[in-house]
């Protein structure tokens, strides 16, 4: 059984950025499952490699989508996305540093956390206005 489930109200009407989404859905029960098979810390390098990548990515497809259209709150979730990327580096020096305790929990609480805040709050306001310039 997967530690989160992909649900409409995780969605923000733009196919694209919702695929993005969804990998990240992926990431965190890709690490619950090695988790619960005892094998979180060995999968965490993979999974923070791909959140690396996600960040990278991601964020810059949504900032490209919020130049296209002249988003008005692009300055605002910008920083978020460097709030994000900041946190995600710094989980990530912390494994590179041999601190792998409770590491894999508090990345997969970190990132359940993250997805339901920043997709459910931020990220649904900007669904509407990019769909309103023709991007679903």
């Amino acid at each position: 059984m997967p530690f989160m489930t992909w649900k409409d109200n995780l969605s923000v009407g733009v196919k694209q950025l919702d695929e993005d989404h969804k990998n990240l859905v992926g990431m965190i029960n890709e690490l619950h499952e090695a988790m619960r098979a005892g094998k979180g810390a060995a999968t965490l390098d993979k999974i923070l490699g791909g959140l690396v990548e996600y960040t990278k990515t991601h964020f810059a497809r949504e900032e490209e989508f919020f130049k296209k259209t002249g988003y008005p709150q692009a300055a605002s979730h910008r920083q978020e996305h460097e709030a994000l990327t900041q946190r995600v580096t710094e989980v990530q020096n912390k494994h590179k540093a041999g601190t792998n305790g409770s590491l894999s929990i508090e990345v997969l609480d970190f990132l359940k956390d993250w997805l339901v805040k920043h997709i459910q709050g931020s990220d649904q306001s900007y669904g509407p206005f990019l769909n309103s310039k023709g991007i679903y």
